[in-house]
């Protein structure tokens, strides 16, 4: 989970967590790039506008990575236009959700990517 507001990593772990995954955080993406430095994640839940690294700029970063290609991105933010989507999509993100969200919104994008069975996003 790369966001740099607490409250949002705090919901998000409470939702994944909730969900059965392992959560590690990263309050921007330069702290997010030397985490994936050290083991890569099965899945990054991304902030859009952060400081230091913005989420665009520390998903490249992760896909150059050896085994960068593997992790499920899903961008999680406010930037909502048809820009910013196909900006984040074509540069390698797997999905997209709007803030604010809730687990069903995430159980179901994780699922659409191959995170979770279908069945349990539905739980």
């Amino acid at each position: 989970m790369v966001d740099d507001s607490s409250v949002v990593r705090k919901i998000a772990r409470r939702i994944l967590e909730g969900l059965e995954f392992q959560v590690t955080e990263a309050e921007d993406g330069s702290k997010a790039l030397e985490i994936c430095q050290r083991q890569l994640p099965d899945a990054v839940l991304l902030d859009w506008n952060m400081p230091v690294m913005d989420g665009f700029e520390f998903m490249g970063h992760m896909r150059r990575l050896p085994g960068g290609d593997q992790p499920k991105v899903v961008f999680c933010t406010t930037e909502n236009n048809v820009a910013h989507i196909a900006q984040a999509l074509s540069g390698g993100a797997n999905e997209y959700i709007m803030k604010p969200f809730d687990k069903d919104i995430i159980a179901d994008k994780f699922a659409e990517v191959g995170l979770i069975p279908v069945g349990q996003a539905m739980v």
